[in-house]
C-alpha cells in the first residue's frame, strides 16, 4: 500500500507539558497525515502557566542531527519554532543553506505564552540576519513583529519584515486589544489579504507552534503559501475552539478536534 505522508523537519524547543513545542509540532503534522521528523533546539522547565528554565542544545549537536535526518528523510518543508540562543539561529542556518530549495516556515518564538522571556538582542539580531532570508513563510505575533521590525505600526511591521528577506509574513492579532482577531498577510511588497476570527474565551498554550506546523505540513504536500495559509488559519482556529484544561494554566488546543466527529 502506498501512503503519502511528506516529511516535515521540526526544529523546536521539548515542552514536557505536552501543549507546545515538538510535541505540538508532532500532533499537528500527524493530524496532516505528514511524517513528522525532529530535531530539538532546547530542553525547557515549564508548565501549562509558563517556562521555568530553559536549556538550549548544543549548536554541533543539532546540525549533526539535521544533517543525518536529511540524509535519510526527503524532507518537503522545514518548521522552525523555539531558537533559545543565537548559536542554536547559527546552527540552524548552517542546516538551512545547504538545502535552499526546501521552504522554511517559522515562527519566532520570542516569549512564552505565561510571559517569560525566550530571547535577547543577540539572538534576535541573529534572527534577522540569518534565518529571515531564508524564510518562505514567517509567522510572529504583533508583540514579536514589532520587537523584529523595531516599528509600532503592524502595517510597517509587515513591510519591513518583507525587505529582511521573508516571502510571506503572516502576523496573527490574538494579542492585540480587538473585539475580534485580525490576521494580516504581507507579500511582494504589500499587505496581501487580512482575514478576521472570532476570538475565542480563553489563553491558550501552543496556538502559535500549531499554525506554523500546519502552515508547514500544508506546503509539505504542495500547497502554494497563499492556500497553505488560508488553511492552516481555520485548522488552528478549530483546534482553539476545542481546546482543553489539562492542568492549572493555560487551555491547549484539541488538534485532532476533526477525529471527535467522526
Amino acid at each position: 500500500m502506498t501512503v503519502n505522508r511528506p516529511v516535515v523537519l521540526s526544529f523546536s524547543g521539548h515542552d514536557p507539558s505536552g501543549g507546545a513545542g515538538v510535541q505540538a509540532d508532532i500532533e499537528t503534522l500527524v493530524s496532516h497525515r505528514c511524517h513528522a521528523a525532529s530535531v530539538i533546539t532546547a530542553l525547557t522547565e515549564q508548565d501549562t502557566r509558563n517556562v521555568k528554565k530553559l536549556l538550549p542544545q548544543s549548536p554541533e549537536a543539532i546540525i549533526s542531527q539535521a544533517n543525518t535526518l536529511l540524509d535519510d528523510l526527503p524532507v518537503k518543508a522545514f518548521k522552525i519554532g523555539l531558537i533559545g540562543h543565537h548559536e542554536t539561529a547559527a546552527a540552524i542556518h548552517a542546516v538551512l543553506k545547504q538545502h535552499p530549495d526546501i521552504p522554511v516556515v517559522l515562527d519566532p518564538v520570542l516569549a512564552a505564552g505565561g510571559g517569560a522571556e525566550l530571547s535577547n538582542d543577540r539572538l534576535i539580531a541573529t534572527v534577522i540576519d540569518l534565518l529571515l532570508p531564508c524564510t518562505t513563510v514567517l509567522t510572529p505575533n504583533s508583540e514579536e513583529a514589532r520587537k523584529l521590525a523595531g516599528l509600532t505600526g503592524l502595517n510597517d511591521c509587515g513591510l519591513a519584515l518583507l525587505e529582511k528577506g521573508c516571502n510571506y509574513v503572516l502576523i496573527t492579532g490574538s494579542h492585540e486589544d480587538t473585539p475580534s482577531v485580525g490576521n494580516q498577510l504581507f507579500h511582494d511588497r504589500r499587505r496581501w489579504e487580512s482575514y478576521t476570527w472570532d476570538r475565542l474565551p480563553f489563553s491558550y498554550h501552543g496556538s502559535g507552534c500549531t499554525l506554523t506546523a500546519s502552515i508547514a505540513a500544508l506546503i509539505a504536500h504542495g500547497l502554494e503559501p497563499l492556500q497553505a495559509v488560508i488553511e492552516a488559519q481555520e485548522y488552528t482556529w478549530n483546534s482553539l475552539n476545542n481546546a482543553y484544561l489539562p492542568g492549572k494554566g493555560q487551555h491547549i488546543p484539541n488538534r485532532f478536534f476533526w477525529m471527535d466527529d467522526e
